[in-house]
């Protein structure tokens, strides 16, 4: 039944039989805002209303505090596994602490999915430095790498994630942000690299992008994020829900492509 997905959000809150994978979140507080959803049992809470299934984070502290770096993202992982996976934080200005964090992806297998970059805020394009280190375990293992990506940025913009993109074609690349603002800058990428992906948050402030996307490339290699706590599970959902594409299209953004995303890490994984 044509627009099914959205009678059912609009009327009830959530789709029962429609999981939601948020594949860019945060936690934890950030300087000079205050949030409403930023303690780890709040999240939880809010995704609960939501139905999401799964969100995968990176702690805003392990981007900006080195003392606390990984730590808080294995710790929360551990207390809720069945509702939260994470980031490796990788932050360029502690190589030392970053080679140590990437050497114990192993033995936290059950917490990482791959890793994460905050170039434009680290000012360090991630072709560069102990980043390589990143990608190279990620090429050898598979694993997924989330980018902060925007406009033309000389640290993660197209033509950086070109450069990652044809060195490592193993690592299944989440564009965040899909180079927001340079949106045809996403969609080339996404059809010259099969292994590039475009991710939603903030993009859903722009109407019609959405639809862009998913009439250029297809809805396969489009996942869901939020960006949690900056933004909520039900505006971002709604976005999607208001978008000119198909129900099977939101499926596959909801969470089909997540899924396969994940599969590897989450072995149960399926709908």
């Amino acid at each position: 039944m044509k627009d099914e997905l959205r009678r059912e959000f609009f009327g009830k809150g959530k789709v029962a039989n429609c999981p939601i994978y948020d594949m860019h979140a945060h936690m934890g507080n950030w300087y000079a805002i205050t949030f409403p959803s930023v303690e780890t049992a709040e999240m939880i809470r809010r995704m609960g209303l939501s139905n999401v299934k799964l969100t995968v984070f990176c702690h805003h502290a392990t981007l900006n505090a080195p003392d606390i770096g990984n730590s808080v993202n294995i710790e929360a992982v551990r207390k809720y596994p069945g509702s939260l996976r994470a980031y490796c934080g990788i932050n360029p200005h502690y190589p030392e602490k970053a080679l140590r964090d990437i050497e114990k992806m192993e033995e936290n297998r059950d917490v990482f999915v791959g890793f994460k970059l905050l170039a434009d805020y680290h000012r360090v394009p991630i072709s560069e430095g102990v980043y390589n280190d990143a990608w190279k375990y990620a090429q050898e293992k598979e694993l997924l790498v989330l980018l902060h990506t925007w406009g033309a940025s000389m640290y993660d913009g197209p033509a950086v994630i070109e450069k990652v993109a044809e060195r490592y074609p193993g690592v299944r690349i989440l564009m965040g942000h899909s180079c927001h603002s340079n949106w045809q800058g996403a969609i080339d990428l996404v059809k010259k690299f099969p292994n590039v992906y475009m991710e939603l948050c903030a993009v859903l402030d722009d109407r019609g992008v959405l639809d862009r996307f998913v009439g250029e490339t297809g809805s396969e290699r489009i996942v869901f994020g939020t960006d949690m706590p900056w933004f909520s599970y039900h505006y971002y959902i709604g976005s999607v829900l208001g978008a000119a594409i198909s129900d099977q299209d939101r499926r596959n953004i909801f969470y089909r492509n997540a899924e396969k995303l994940l599969a590897k890490f989450l072995p149960e994984t399926g709908s």
